[in-house]
């Protein structure tokens, strides 16, 4: 039956449960076994079929989208802080591709799913992926006018570099300071001397 509004019809109550409760055990799964954990564990944990799973979400990408899309209040809280806070363009820029970092740690492994969504249109997360390029091209560009980042630098690689600092932290080599480490000499490489 359609709706007399024309509008969609507002998901049953049963189906937004099912869809929270998913969105809770995928972040407590994910944060213990990484972004390669099983889907179907999942699904079974939470209680439901893999067949309810797939139904609101019909891939990891579109999971972990969803999952991602929670968080945003995090970063939405630094860019009003950022605004409110910072003294010029290239200290806002460094700060931003702090928050970009943590966000991109959120679990094990999630770097490599959000790299990969950069090139491929077709993913859920290939939006929230430009979505945040684009903010970061915003802070580039301002720092760019002040002059301090360079002119060649893209806002595309900086985000790239923010998950492959994101992928350091977790790698097996690392320690305390590998990420500060790596984070100093991206910097190095994007601001003007």
């Amino acid at each position: 039956m359609t709706s007399t509004t024309g509008g969609a019809r507002p998901p049953r109550a049963d189906a937004r449960r099912n869809r929270d409760r998913i969105l809770q055990v995928a972040e407590q799964h994910f944060s213990e076994h990484g972004v390669t954990g099983s889907l179907d564990q999942i699904a079974k944990s939470a209680g439901i079929g893999p067949g309810t799973l797939y139904r609101h979400f019909p891939n990891r990408a579109a999971l972990l989208a969803a999952l991602l899309a929670e968080r945003e209040d995090h970063l939405t809280r630094e860019l009003d802080d950022i605004a409110a806070t910072s003294t010029d363009a290239a200290t806002s820029l460094q700060r931003w591709l702090t928050a970009l970092v943590e966000w991109a740690s959120a679990f094990d492994g999630l770097p490599d799913p959000l790299r990969d969504a950069v090139s491929e249109e077709a993913s859920p997360l290939a939006l929230t992926c430009q979505g945040y390029i684009t903010t970061t091209d915003t802070f580039l560009a301002a720092a760019q006018r002040e002059g301090s980042a360079r002119s060649d630098v893209r806002a595309r690689d900086l985000f790239l570099a923010t998950l492959a600092i994101a992928w350091v932290g977790k790698a097996a080599m690392a320690d305390e300071s590998s990420r500060p480490g790596i984070n100093a000499l991206i910097r190095t490489g994007w601001a003007t001397l």
